[in-house]
């Protein structure tokens, strides 16, 4: 089986299973829109009909592997220190404290947060270095 014919079964599959179609149903369209019973009997064209229809019914398919996106090039050094002065620690640290420096303002992640945020998370982890020396606070 290669690969585009795998991926446009799971299409299929994924689409039935998002528009909450029963068996019976699911065969009579497959009847109705390419003349087979089972979608393993699809062709390529039967196949791209069918994800079309599905389609118009409303399924929706997400492209795969897509990434977060990565922090812009003038934060990507302050994530660099950010990271460096966590140690140990893990980056949900740091996430903590940017929530409380800003309450629910804060964005959820250090990477989606502005260089301003990211300038006084460096500042709060300086002073908790100077804290404590040794590496060692309570989480």
């Amino acid at each position: 089986m290669d690969d585009r014919r795998r991926s446009d079964l799971a299409r299929i599959h994924l689409a039935k299973k998002q528009l909450g179609l029963d068996d019976e149903a699911y065969r009579d369209m497959l009847w109705t829109i390419a003349r087979v019973r089972s979608a393993a009997d699809l062709d390529d064209f039967g196949r791209r009909k069918v994800i079309e229809h599905l389609r118009k019914c409303g399924a929706t398919f997400r492209r795969p592997g897509r990434r977060r996106p990565k922090a812009g090039k003038d934060k990507a050094p302050l994530l660099g220190k950010v990271y460096a002065l966590l140690g140990d620690r893990p980056a949900s640290y740091a996430e903590g404290i940017l929530q409380r420096m800003y309450g629910k303002s804060a964005p959820a992640r250090l990477e989606w947060a502005s260089t301003e945020q990211l300038r006084k998370v460096v500042a709060a982890l300086n002073y908790d270095k100077r804290r404590h020396p040794d590496g060692q606070t309570s989480l």
